[in-house]
């Protein structure tokens, strides 16, 4: 089993990669593109504006303060986390967002991301914000413990059906065999496509 068999999962977390790495990329049938960092995907979303049917997906975390210069780039934003992100996506953003919660499961201090504790809370309130489309929920597995990331996909799994959300982002290029196994609907590729390109 090859992760390209799974390529309409696939958002290629390009800030591993140049611009002629991304267009190989591309052709092999990637169109979802994921970028950490704002400046990162401007620059390459212009770059790349030639290509048809690209989806711009932000994975990292967002700074309230980047939101005006980033938020009508983007097709997709993975790590929604707190109110006040919420407020200045309501104000800048021209037409809904699709958006997951990004949840932090683990409890790690070093993970951003809303603890499950607080996540009915949390999704009430979006609701209040018609400029976020509310679509799943995205976690991070643990850095080198199997037995816990199985236990965080199954978990998220778990939230979605609870809130009847569509879909979940979960599985990176560690753990993505993982992810498939608990129905990960996209999966944040990176470093797999070093040996495919």
């Amino acid at each position: 089993m090859s992760f390209l068999d799974y390529k309409e999962k696939i958002v290629c977390a390009s800030k591993y990669f140049n611009l002629d790495e991304m267009i190989k990329i591309y052709n092999l049938g990637i169109t979802n593109f994921g970028e950490n960092y704002v400046v990162s995907l401007l620059e390459k979303k212009e770059q790349l504006k030639h290509l048809p049917n690209i989806k711009w997906h932000l994975i990292g975390h967002l700074q309230t303060n980047k939101v005006k210069q980033i938020i009508n780039e983007i097709d997709y934003l993975h790590t929604l986390d707190s109110i006040k992100l919420a407020e200045m996506i309501q104000k800048y953003r021209q037409t809904p967002l699709s958006c997951f919660i990004q949840v932090n499961l683990e409890k790690s201090d070093s993970k951003s991301g809303i603890f499950v504790e607080n996540l009915d809370n949390f999704i009430k309130e979006l609701k209040n914000y018609d400029k976020i489309n509310l679509i799943g929920l995205m976690t991070i597995g643990s850095h080198d413990d199997v037995v816990e990331t199985e236990k965080i996909f199954i978990q998220l799994n778990e939230l979605k059906r609870t809130y009847q959300l569509s879909q979940t982002s979960m599985g990176m290029s560690n753990d993505w065999q993982l992810a498939i196994k608990h129905h990960s609907d996209l999966l944040r590729i990176g470093s797999l496509f070093k040996g495919v390109i």
